[in-house]
């Protein structure tokens, strides 16, 4: 039995090694799909289709434009009927297929739950990836689905070569050009898989001249991290995820989100933001009262907080980090705020001390040193207190 094991490994690893970035103008490799929805029979080698076109189509549910380029490659299909074969490859479930399947029904062959066979010979990390194999078993073009017509496959079919654009990924050293669009661009929403060797981030555009406060991009955050930065930048200690089976995953599964709403509806980017998460995923999101331990921010000392400066100041104007607090034109609802969202304590804030002025306000603190947040809200004439109370909380089903 370890023989076999151990053959089995190294049948792994030299399929692995086969499986390189293949290009244009080579043969393609000897893919398998194990999972075929749609087929004669369950698994899919694409060898056996020699002496057909196949047009390898890369794509998700959640990914706009590739829903959109379905019906495109319906048609293909049907018009070059057993001369060509469209393959849609997806890392997602079967179950997952089969309820897309259900809403938008096709004949194409579906291939599930890809673990990267066809990921490795043809990489991509943007949405939609098409790859188009002649007859021969050569790959011809690397392109996007709208440049796959019937011409083009016409020519392949007869031998002919074909010069289409190649689809490279727009990927600098700055993540954020994973998306790129003009400036003239009105509204979108789209959805990329997760760009690897790049961390978490966000950005806003809030000194942008064309986008301030209409557009959000988002690289390899998972579900929930999109979901509290939806709900106004929620802090992670007030969600609950109730997620089961599938949805468990596609919670856990990092995404890249870029979101822009027309000029002057700025206010709905959030709202719009909701509303296309909950269209295009199973995980369900939405706000709960419940009740959780908490700490309640007080007033101790009511002379202490009155000498705080009151702001001349008209708008907000806050920077902060891990023991560092500085704000001018904030209430104390804030510094609640503050405590929270940078993990100066462990629990969630509630600000309970019914004082609605505006203050400048500035404080500095060693959060590695035992009570020194304590001690410097104590110079404020603030305190805190553990309590249970009714709270906000996103639930994640």
């Amino acid at each position: 039995m370890k023989k076999l094991l151990s053959l089995c490994f190294l049948i792994a690893v030299l399929h692995g090694q086969l499986l390189a970035q293949t290009n244009i103008g080579e043969a393609a490799p000897a893919i398998t799909f194990p999972t075929v929805l749609n087929g004669a029979s369950r698994s899919l080698h694409l060898a056996d289709l020699k002496g057909k076109a196949v047009l390898l189509e890369f794509w998700a549910t959640w990914c706009g434009p590739c829903v959109q380029a379905m019906p495109h490659l319906q048609e293909l299909q049907q018009q070059f009927k057993d001369r060509l074969q469209v393959i849609t490859v997806t890392e997602e479930t079967e179950q997952r297929i089969r309820r897309f399947l259900v809403n938008r029904p096709s004949q194409l062959l579906f291939a599930v739950a890809d673990t990267g066979g066809a990921r490795k010979a043809f990489p991509y990390r943007m949405f939609p990836h098409s790859v188009l194999i002649s007859p021969e078993g050569k790959v011809v073009a690397i392109t996007s689905p709208q440049n796959i017509t019937s011409a083009v496959i016409e020519k392949v079919l007869a031998g002919g070569p074909v010069d289409l654009p190649l689809k490279e990924d727009n990927l600098t050293a700055d993540p954020l050009t994973y998306f790129t669009v003009a400036a003239d661009t009105r509204a979108h929403f789209l959805v990329q898989p997760e760009l690897k060797g790049v961390g978490g981030l966000s950005h806003s555009y809030l000194k942008d001249p064309v986008f301030k406060g209409r557009r959000l991009t988002m690289i390899n955050l998972p579900l929930e991290s999109v979901y509290r930065l939806a709900y106004e930048s929620l802090p992670h200690g007030r969600t609950l995820d109730l997620t089961t089976g599938e949805s468990v995953e596609e919670n856990k599964t990092k995404y890249c989100f870029d979101i822009i709403v027309p000029q002057g509806q700025e206010a709905q980017l959030l709202p719009t933001l909701r509303k296309e998460l909950q269209k295009m995923f199973t995980v369900r999101a939405r706000l709960e009262k419940r009740l959780r331990a908490v700490y309640v921010l007080q007033v101790a000392d009511a002379a202490k907080v009155k000498k705080n400066p009151v702001s001349q100041a008209k708008t907000e104007v806050f920077e902060a980090s891990a023991g560092v607090f500085d704000g001018e034109h904030v209430t104390l609802a804030k510094v609640a705020d503050y405590l929270e969202s940078f993990g100066m304590v462990n629990l969630p804030v509630v600000d309970e001390t019914g004082d609605k002025t505006f203050y400048d306000l500035s404080f500095e603190f060693e959060p590695e040193k035992k009570g020194a947040v304590h001690e410097a809200l104590a110079n404020l004439g603030l305190k805190l207190e553990k309590a249970q109370r009714p709270i906000d909380v996103l639930v994640f089903r």
